[in-house]
């Protein structure tokens, strides 16, 4: 196959094709369920199903079949099943992406908003450009090059669900749904994931998993004066403090229960420095530090490891906590936090929970209630190591694409679906990458997409499905 032919096919494409498309998605405010609990009724998900469907159907793939497919209750997914060349092994690959957003949020800069599409500098801005509207464009648009410069591929099917951001708990149903189907699948490609830098392709090698908890301790059925109750009754605000204080070590964010953690493996410890050596800063830059901090370790690649494969813990929210212009001097009845903790990628999730349950519930300080609300647990992933063939077509594609070696990285968000995969097809390959790259403000204002960078990774995976094809 002709790489460079490949290229300039990809390039226009993304200039004639793709980005006008992908500039009306933009408008469409497709925002995920969690976030949305009217969405069936707002029609968000279902537009932006089928502005993408209407799209590829545009395109004439040749034998390639669309669906929409909705299973009872829950979001919609797009399936585009394409068939492979002519003497193709008889095998799938599964391209992945997902259609639902992140809410808009403020702080927009100057010109600049969530549902309204803008070029400026080589980059789309707008909500669900980078995060992860592009994937079926560049999925469909790999597989028309391949076709169109000699080359060949498998089986593909690509999957755009809506319901990623959300946690993807509709998946699983979809994926049992949809098992025979899929067929043996040797290859899944995952273009919802990141780089380092513009400079090279990027492969994900790890992603962690998730654990959520509501938590509740209570003290009292109702407040009571401080002045009156103070010092008699405790305060649940304490003895949530001295629970917490039993998963994490306060001075140094290191998680004390076992069960959330892993040992390390070596690879994983040689390929973060590999990273960094590349991109030194990578890590220490990747967040908008205000002046005066810092932070929590001067070596980066310890940063590295902290973000994927060590255990951390966020508290996202709180209750029971009025704000403090509504503040009276009242010894409040209870104090509750919604826990999130990052998980290794080889941690079991479900057995984390529990394992975190116990131990805020036993023993609990003068007897108080402790309580437990919504709880979530999500599945991590640990890449396989790359076949012959995949390291071969990397290097060929890094070399002749982006003139640079490829490398990977760890991911220190999730994607429940590659852990889910990677159960489902424990013997497929997995290319788990895409165009989020530095200042790409996924979830945040000012989102972008690099159009050239997006280019150049579909055109990589055009040469990926066809090394697949002729291995």
């Amino acid at each position: 196959m002709d790489r460079a032919a490949v290229a300039k096919t990809v390039d226009q494409a993304w200039d004639q094709a793709v980005l006008p498309s992908l500039s009306e998605l933009v408008r469409i405010p497709a925002v995920s369920p969690s976030f949305d609990a009217e969405w069936e009724t707002t029609g968000h998900l279902d537009a932006a199903i089928e502005h993408v469907r209407a799209w590829i159907d545009g395109r004439g793939v040749e034998g390639a079949t669309i669906e929409v497919v909705r299973l009872p209750g829950r979001t919609p997914l797009l399936l585009v099943d394409v068939p492979g060349s002519a003497g193709a092994p008889a095998e799938s690959v599964l391209l992945y992406g997902h259609l639902d957003k992140q809410p808009p949020v403020g702080g927009w800069s100057e010109g600049l908003g969530p549902w309204t599409p803008v070029v400026r500098d080589g980059k789309l801005f707008g909500r669900g450009a980078a995060d992860d509207g592009y994937a079926g464009y560049a999925a469909v648009t790999a597989i028309e090059a391949v076709r169109a410069h000699g080359g060949e591929h498998a089986r593909c099917v690509v999957l755009l669900e809506t319901g990623e951001e959300s946690g993807s708990p509709d998946l699983p149903a979809y994926l049992e749904h949809l098992r025979d189907r899929l067929g043996a699948v040797s290859l899944v490609v995952c273009l919802d994931s990141g780089a380092g830098d513009y400079e090279r392709m990027w492969l994900t090698n790890s992603l962690r998993g998730m654990v959520q908890l509501e938590v509740t301790v209570q003290v009292l059925d109702s407040g009571l004066h401080s002045g009156i109750a103070s010092g008699i009754a405790p305060s649940s605000f304490r003895i949530m403090r001295q629970l917490l204080d039993r998963l994490e070590d306060s001075e140094t964010g290191e998680i004390l229960v076992p069960e959330l953690n892993v040992d390390i493996p070596a690879n994983r410890i040689a390929e973060a420095r590999s990273a960094i050596e590349a991109v030194p800063g990578m890590i220490r830059d990747s967040v908008p530090w205000p002046e005066g901090m810092r932070p929590v370790a001067d070596d980066e690649v310890e940063l590295a490891l902290n973000n994927t494969w060590r255990p951390t813990l966020s508290i996202i929210g709180a209750d029971g906590l009025p704000k403090p212009a509504d503040a009276g001097n009242v010894l409040r009845p209870s104090t509750t936090l919604q826990l999130s903790f990052r998980l290794p990628p080889t941690a079991d999730p479900q057995v984390a929970l529990d394992a975190v349950r116990a131990t805020l519930s036993e023993d609990v300080p003068y007897g108080a209630r402790v309580t437990f609300g919504h709880s979530e647990a999500g599945l991590g992933w640990n890449a396989p190591d790359p076949a012959p063939w995949l390291s071969s077509a990397l290097d060929a594609a890094s070399e002749e694409i982006f003139g640079a070696g490829w490398r990977t990285m760890g991911l220190g968000g999730s994607i429940p679906f590659m852990g889910l995969l990677h159960e489902a097809y424990p013997d497929a390959q997995f290319v788990v990458t895409g165009a989020l790259g530095p200042a790409s403000n996924a979830h945040v204002p000012d989102e972008s997409l690099d159009l050239a960078f997006a280019a150049k990774i579909t055109s990589a995976i055009a040469c990926i499905l066809n090394a697949h094809a002729t291995r």
